[in-house]
């Protein structure tokens, strides 16, 4: 790598930092915008992971027009990050012009992605659309059944990554849920760190998002990856370890104010695993429902392991109390 690239990444990742500072200071003075919204463009998915309830095999992606104006309601909405997800993102024809929309308006632009459809050609496109964080959660290292998203597969994009991507890597690896080899995971992770990215470790959850308990030697192994996580963008994850030990959190869970779900469908859920709630239209998502969800106690808190509701959620857990639902409509969020 040349050193001109190489002072660029450096550049970028400065620029990265001060805009994530920004939004992390916005967001302990103000709470009525959302701080991450996960905007899906496709549900269609080319893998069929096991585990996964989140994709099809058929759906075709929404219009970019229709894409654009959900980017710009988000906006409006003062929304900080828009991550894309889906589905496999990367099957949208127009993902660029999309990840361009969401700077363009002054957000911060991220990608989940399985990593399948990543060539050199297709990172610097995704360098030019203005693309700030990628995510890729492998599963094992072989490929097997339960996953085909294993460092055996992937590692040669991985390396093209790391030549190629001017934006922020994370790794994701995972223990539970049927991962038949624990082990993978620390493999996955120092493969991660020997490229250059920030390594992850998350916990398979059951088809609704919710808790299942480890094992010991995915205990051992999950609190070896913890102790890697020193380049993580999400190292405030300290509810992982009661999850680890099969223990209920007690948590303020934001969903449906500072995180925002929005499906194929242009509706506004909880999470990608509480598909339903509140189901409003995010074209008539206003304010009135920010500070009204921002009160409402959910019910699935306790045993919810869907990371990101966790991490945008901390910035306020000492504020505003939370009510049951038929108790929180209308409820008026002030700093306290």
């Amino acid at each position: 790598m040349t050193t001109r690239r190489i002072i660029l990444r450096r550049l970028k990742a400065l620029r990265r930092s001060i805009r994530g500072t920004r939004a992390i200071a916005r967001a302990l003075f103000s709470t009525e915008h959302p701080l991450l919204a996960h905007l899906i463009p496709i549900r269609r998915c080319n893998l069929a992971c096991e585990y996964c309830n989140e994709f099809d095999d058929f759906s075709k992606p929404v219009p970019t027009e229709t894409m654009f104006r959900r980017v710009d309601k988000l906006a409006e909405l003062g929304t900080s990050v828009i991550t894309i997800s889906g589905g496999e993102p990367l099957l949208h024809p127009e993902l660029d012009e999309i990840i361009g929309r969401i700077r363009q308006s002054g957000m911060i632009a991220g990608l989940i992605t399985n990593g399948y459809l990543l060539t050199a050609e297709r990172i610097q496109r995704l360098d030019r659309a203005g693309l700030e964080w990628l995510q890729i959660s492998i599963d094992n290292v072989t490929p097997d059944e339960v996953s085909k998203k294993s460092l055996k597969v992937l590692d040669k994009k991985l390396q093209l990554l790391a030549e190629h991507a001017d934006f922020h890597v994370n790794i994701n690896s995972v223990v539970g849920g049927g991962v038949s080899n624990p082990q993978d995971a620390l493999t996955i992770g120092k493969r991660a760190l020997q490229l250059g990215f920030s390594s992850t470790v998350g916990i398979i959850h059951d088809g609704e998002g919710q808790l299942q308990p480890l094992g010991d030697e995915e205990r051992r192994v999950y609190h070896e990856m913890k102790a890697m996580e020193k380049r993580s963008f999400t190292r405030i994850n300290a509810f992982q370890d009661n999850i680890a030990m099969g223990r209920p959190n007690q948590w303020r869970c934001r969903a449906g104010a500072r995180y925002l779900y929005v499906c194929e469908d242009g509706l506004v859920h909880y999470c990608s695993q509480q598909r339903g709630s509140p189901a409003v239209p995010l074209e008539k998502y206003t304010v009135a429902d920010i500070r009204r969800e921002y009160v409402t106690e959910k019910g699935c808190a306790p045993h919810c392991t869907v990371s990101c509701v966790h991490q945008v959620s901390i910035f306020d857990s000492w504020r505003a109390p939370q009510r049951p639902a038929e108790q929180a409509v209308g409820g008026l969020v002030q700093i306290e």
